[in-house]
């Protein structure tokens, strides 16, 4: 059982311009306790976190803390000072308390794997955010405030926190979007939404069956009162009813991709990519050949092949400085491998997203972020929706569309992104850590767009639940040039790692014992040979012909001064984009032939 509460709230309210963002919220804290507090971005939850910090004041109610309980709370985005040494940065206290003891900090540095030498200015978004823990767990607060603590945090180190949190003396508040980390870590949940707090002696695991279970008791209770209030609580019950439904369909999908990626890369142990006969005529999109990468004496990747086609859903995963995003750079051409060769299809047309948002215009508003030549009308994937309604779908307010993105929490203005980036004609998404910053409802939104999604998507994230509802392989980055490829989610990889020891060399199984003579190797033949050679060029020669003609389409006067050129244009684009496919289609049948051929 709990003991006595350290920290408690009545009847607390917070508004802002007269609104209420919450209002009669009660709850207590207790040593030992490791709640969960969740809700969507612009509930109130990093509020709610700063009244509990004593960083900001109620306008109604009361807060009470015990004398001597301190405490510390993680920021979601820090005040960093970029001049300071990262010891020294470490050793300050996060609060008005006394600094952190000399031994504590150091510890705290030394598990963190960060140089109390070095400035605050180098170090990478991981780095700062492993600082910023380190400060706060170096003063050992009776009570913890983790404000997305897994935000720029690779696995390992989030397993370490896993543990830390688990061990942990004082009591333990979370708002998070990492759904593996709440459900190991937390056996309380604060669930703030429309206003109001409720809360169970649950884990975070049985939050979906909880919420369905309050919701429908609260929309039985409501259904002599006004119709509106009916209705939003029946739209947010089928909601989580669908969700639930529509998380089981992805799944069963999910499993059938999953069990083609292991019939093409056979055994994780295997180096060699085999693919079933009828995978042949699929398309490929990229095709890594024995491609590595270093810098200086550092090895990124060494030796790695894959073959990614069409359709197919790649996660990457590993510790932060592996070379994620190095690998994810020669996979999409924008880096050349040292030695190997990459091979992109000439008509993928891939859309990226960047998680340092730095494409977005800060004084631009939502409307013209998505509709940059003006009007209400943005094309998604070719197919026009009105702004309004395509922002509704991203969970944007009516009154938002036209505020400007500067006004926007950090987790706004990655949906804002997400749904610029999900809006373009591509088929292929590269998206690079895209959860960070997002609630869980637009988690769970995104989650359902890619699995509407039939192009081919990279993904690169850390989000271990995320990765498990959303990939059919993970392509696993493990330190000293080693990567290795396994067919699922997150959670296979886990399982299936240990068939091939960590700083293993994939091996080859023993060969056996020729029955007769072996004959020389088979070759292609001579036409096929000659067809071999000439296909680069050809393919090069129609890749250009139709980038021609799309920017000769793409500008906006072409078919007010000559109709008749703009249709023979199109069509002689899409003669240009069908011929490069059958391009790429013969030099895929004869790539395999060879390989074939030469294995033989």
């Amino acid at each position: 059982m709990a003991g006595p509460p350290i920290f408690t709230l009545r009847e607390a309210e917070v508004g802002f311009g007269g609104a209420s963002l919450f209002s009669a919220v009660n709850f207590s804290i207790a040593r030992g306790d490791r709640a969960c507090l969740i809700g969507r971005n612009g509930c109130g939850k990093s509020t709610l976190m700063k009244v509990v910090a004593g960083e900001l004041e109620l306008d109604l109610g009361a807060r009470y803390v015990q004398p001597g309980v301190r405490i510390a709370r993680l920021h979601q985005d820090p005040p960093v000072d970029a001049e300071a040494l990262v010891g020294d940065y470490v050793r300050r206290p996060p609060d008005a308390g006394p600094p952190a003891p000399h031994h504590t900090a150091a510890a705290m540095l030394d598990r963190l794997a960060l140089d109390p030498d070095r400035c605050m200015a180098t170090l990478s978004g991981g780095e700062s955010r492993r600082a910023e823990l380190a400060r706060v767990l170096a003063v050992a607060p009776d009570i913890l405030l983790l404000d997305e603590p897994t935000n720029h945090l690779d696995l390992p180190a989030i397993e370490w926190l896993e543990r830390l949190i688990r061990a942990y003396e004082g009591a333990v508040v979370v708002v998070s979007h990492d759904r593996r980390f709440l459900a190991d870590v937390t056996d309380r949940i604060l669930w703030l939404e429309r206003g109001r707090l409720r809360q169970t002696g649950r884990g975070f695991a049985a939050f979906e069956e909880w919420s369905e279970a309050v919701i429908t008791e609260e929309l039985r209770q409501q259904e002599k009162l006004d119709r509106r209030i009916v209705e939003e609580m029946r739209w947010l019950h089928r909601g989580v009813t669908a969700r639930r439904k529509r998380n089981q369909g992805r799944l069963a999908a999910l499993a059938d991709m999953r069990e083609r990626r292991a019939t093409m890369l056979g055994a994780p142990q295997r180096a060699r990519i085999v693919l079933e006969e009828s995978e042949i005529r699929s398309r490929m999109a990229i095709e890594a050949n024995n491609i590595s990468k270093h810098f200086g004496d550092h090895m990124i990747v060494e030796g790695f092949s894959t073959r990614i086609l069409r359709g197919d859903r790649i996660g990457i995963l590993g510790p932060n400085g592996a070379g994620k995003t190095t690998l994810l750079r020669m996979l999409i051409g924008e880096l050349r491998p040292d030695s190997g060769k990459v091979r992109r299809s000439a008509t993928l047309h891939s859309a990226y997203f960047d998680q340092r948002r730095a494409s977005l215009d800060p004084n631009a508003t939502l409307r013209r972020t998505l509709c940059p030549e003006g009007g209400d009308t943005v094309f998604v994937r070719s197919r026009p929706r009105h702004v309004v309604g395509y922002l509704k779908d991203f969970l944007f307010d009516i009154n938002q569309v036209d505020s400007p993105v500067g006004s926007l929490s950090g987790g706004e203005r990655n949906r804002l992104l997400l749904a610029r980036t999900l809006a373009r004609s591509c088929d292929m998404l590269v998206l690079d850590e895209p959860t960070n910053d997002l609630d869980m409802d637009t988690l769970d939104l995104l989650a359902d767009v890619l699995g509407d999604f039939e192009g081919t998507l990279i993904l690169v994230s850390h989000d271990r639940d995320f990765l498990d509802k959303t990939v059919a392989s993970v392509i696993a980055l493990e330190g000293d040039g080693v990567a290795r490829e396994f067919a699922g989610g997150y959670s296979d990889y886990r399982r299936n790692r240990s068939a091939a020891p960590r700083n293993a060399r994939p091996k080859l199984p023993p060969k056996a014992a020729p029955r007769r003579p072996r004959r020389p190797a088979l070759k292609l033949g001579f036409r096929q040979q000659q067809r071999w050679d000439e296909l680069p060029g050809d393919i090069e020669r129609s890749q250009y012909q139709a980038e021609t003609l799309e920017h000769m389409l793409a500008d906006p006067g072409f078919y007010e001064r000559d109709p008749e050129r703009f249709t023979r244009a199109a069509e002689l684009l899409a003669a240009a984009r069908s011929q490069l496919a059958a391009l790429e289609e013969e030099w895929l049948e004869l790539a395999l032939l060879r390989e074939e051929l030469e294995s033989a």
